[in-house]
């Protein structure tokens, strides 16, 4: 009998000392960093009202908790300058260590694709740089892709925790967070942990928080609706399933080229004189049709010889914003679902007729550019011994459905939601001190970058007021050049995304990295996130750490005068003088007058200054640089570092408005 009441006490005790061991966030593991000089947080759960004692290696300090009725504590253990590696232990009379902890600086590295960018990604360098990443004082953290509707405590990692930076560790991890963290640690000489959060495509608003959205009238019911959605994860997929299913129905339905399922406009017989022109490769938003979404028809007739045609040819469109249907002489050679494919198809031989022949395409954009895009030699016919026939140039178009009166479905569970990333990918890491964040988006709120130039502002307040660090640096990238190079000047939706960001720099402890002459026309992933990553640095050597020798940006637009046919631009941060970067003559600037037009320009350098003129622009009022998807650009600074897009004016752009 004694024996059994002795095994049921044993069992008790073990049961309760199960019970009561401690447990900590996902994120509070083995190799992290912690911010140096600093009250860093600490948290867990341990049993209901259970004493937990923190100690501290690097001083020996212990810090006794006290659990609550749920069994979580929290408190806070101060850092020394950088060092280490150091231990953790939590006890609530059984010992929990962390060990290989390192002091240092602690920055957040967030945004959209070009962030997530992983540095397995970056080319013919990939391979080298991650061989060399053995960097044992440099630590990284790679969250998960996820989200949700409401905030959440617990991370969900990629990876299982904090790693010691290393050719495995780094593989996937974020570029630009990694060149940047590098380039810290090599010049402050401390540990630096990166924490990456980032998903490809998204909005600034869903990495906002709800409360800081609910001020803004366009959010407030999209966020209303989504915290009161009940509906399983399920159920929101099958009901998006349908709604799509019932919407590509009614666009079908909708489309006049077609007519009882027949592809009316695409017969080679069609009339389309009517039809207006279009000029391809291009988007139809920074032409033809600004701000449309929806699906627009082309056709181009083009003669074939004898000669040319005897075999099979192959047809090359480039990419096609988002998808595509093809025809050749109304008969379908193919269609792809995806804007950044290249399309190539197919044509059999017994579909081409000697003489006139009629190509047509029918492109469906679902939102953002819309159109053909890519090089002009691109977009070509090929036969069998390699002769080509050109399409690049004046087709004609017609639109046939509008979705601002028929409205794509959203999905109710995917990440482009207000403040659902924020909620499952930086609420669980708000305890966490941090240095600074480093961000690269903007490109999915290209379209609305006039209210980008609030929103974007009031997320690095959202953050420094979630983090509960006020002074929390923010220091982000500027869009890089990206799409066709266009001739004239234009409207761009990109560099009213651009100028909305420069404006930002007015919030203070914001800085920003200039990417305009490192991104590519045909990739809006530019490989290059070596020198995006460092010019991020330059911005936290020189505004968070205070090295004011560093030269962390190129030429800032500061003020203008105008005399006669003039206009005089002056500058921040010319470093020892204004230059081209190749030593040719300036290039990117254009002029307007009253009438709002504006002219290629010539512009010439004048000590720190640039004058800006052209011959059929008599009275000027405004200038803008570098003002287009993919500006021809040259302008630099002492150290080479490029002169940020600008304008002079404020005229309402093709993005005002749009919510």
């Amino acid at each position: 009998m004694k024996r059994c009441v002795y095994l049921l006490i044993l069992l008790i005790s073990v049961g309760f000392a199960a019970n009561g061991k401690v447990t900590l966030p996902s994120i509070l593991t083995d190799n992290m960093v912690l911010q140096q000089k600093e009250k860093v947080n600490l948290w867990g759960k341990a049993a209901p009202n259970a004493k937990v004692t923190i100690t501290t290696s690097w001083d020996n300090q212990k810090y006794p908790l006290q659990a609550g009725d749920e069994g979580k504590f929290e408190g806070t253990v101060n850092t020394p300058s950088y060092g280490g590696p150091y231990s953790i232990s939590f006890d609530d009379g059984e010992v929990l260590t962390l060990n290989n902890i390192l002091i240092g600086e602690v920055w957040i590295c967030s945004g959209q694709s070009n962030m997530q960018f992983a540095m397995r990604e970056i080319g013919n360098q990939a391979e080298q740089e991650i061989n060399a990443a053995n960097y044992p004082n440099i630590r990284v953290l790679r969250l998960s892709m996820a989200a949700s509707n409401v905030p959440m405590t617990e991370a969900k990692l990629d990876g299982g925790g904090w790693a010691v930076c290393s050719p495995q560790s780094i593989r996937d991890f974020s570029a630009v967070g990694y060149f940047f963290g590098r380039e810290l640690n090599q010049k402050l000489n401390v540990p630096i942990g990166l924490i990456e959060s980032s998903w490809g495509g998204t909005i600034s608003e869903a990495w906002t928080s709800g409360n800081t959205l609910k001020r803004f009238s366009e959010f407030q019911q999209a966020v209303k609706q989504m915290q009161s959605d009940n509906r399983t994860p399920d159920q929101v997929l099958s009901d998006y399933t349908q709604a799509q299913k019932d919407w590509f129905t009614k666009v079908q339905s909708t489309d006049a080229g077609f007519y009882d399922n027949r592809a009316v406009w695409a017969a080679s017989d069609f009339n389309d004189e009517n039809w207006k022109n279009i000029e391809l490769p291009g988007f139809w938003e920074s032409s033809v049709l600004p701000s449309f979404d929806g699906v627009v028809w082309m056709r181009k007739k083009i003669n074939i010889g004898s000669d040319f045609a005897v075999s099979d040819l192959t047809i090359h469109l480039e990419q096609i914003d988002d998808n595509d249907i093809v025809w050749f002489n109304g008969v379908e050679v193919g269609r792809t679902e995806g804007w950044n494919t290249n399309r190539t198809y197919k044509i059999p031989a017994k579909l081409i007729k000697n003489g006139e022949n009629t190509i047509t395409i029918r492109a469906f954009d679902t939102g953002g550019n819309g159109g053909v895009h890519g090089n002009a030699d691109g977009l070509k016919l090929i036969n069998s011994s390699g002769a080509i026939i050109q399409l690049a140039g004046t087709w004609k178009y017609k639109t046939a459905v509008n979705f601002a009166e028929l409205p794509t479905p959203q999905l109710q569970n995917g990440p482009n939601r207000p403040s659902v990333l924020y909620n499952a990918m930086i609420n669980p890491l708000t305890k966490v001190r941090l240095k600074g964040a480093i961000w690269y988006q903007g490109e999915s709120n290209a379209s609305r970058a006039d209210q980008y130039r609030t929103i974007f502002p009031a997320l690095i307040r959202d953050w420094r007021t979630q983090f509960n660090n006020p002074d929390l640096y923010f220091l982000y990238v500027q869009l890089a050049n990206f799409m066709q190079r266009k001739n004239e000047p234009g409207d761009s939706e990109w560099a009213e995304l651009r100028d909305a960001q420069l404006q930002t720099l007015k919030v203070p402890n914001t800085g920003m990295a200039l990417a305009i002459d490192i991104g590519e026309a045909a990739d809006i992933h530019p490989k290059n996130k070596l020198d995006v990553g460092k010019r991020l640095a330059l911005a936290a050597l020189a505004k968070t750490y205070g090295q004011t020798s560093v030269v962390y940006s190129g030429p800032i637009y500061k003020s203008f005068v105008k005399a006669g046919k003039e206009i005089t631009i002056s500058f921040d941060h010319i470093n020892d003088g204004l230059k081209t970067r190749d030593g040719s003559a300036v290039k990117g600037f254009t002029i307007a007058g009253k009438d709002q037009k504006f002219k290629n320009a010539n512009a010439i350098i004048k000590g720190n200054q640039v004058v800006v003129s052209a011959a059929d622009v008599s009275e000027p009022i405004a200038v803008r640089y570098a003002w287009a998807d993919n500006p021809e650009c040259n302008l630099v600074n002492g150290a080479g570092l490029p002169a940020s897009p600008f304008r002079t004016d404020n005229w309402k752009g093709i993005t005002f408005g749009k919510k």
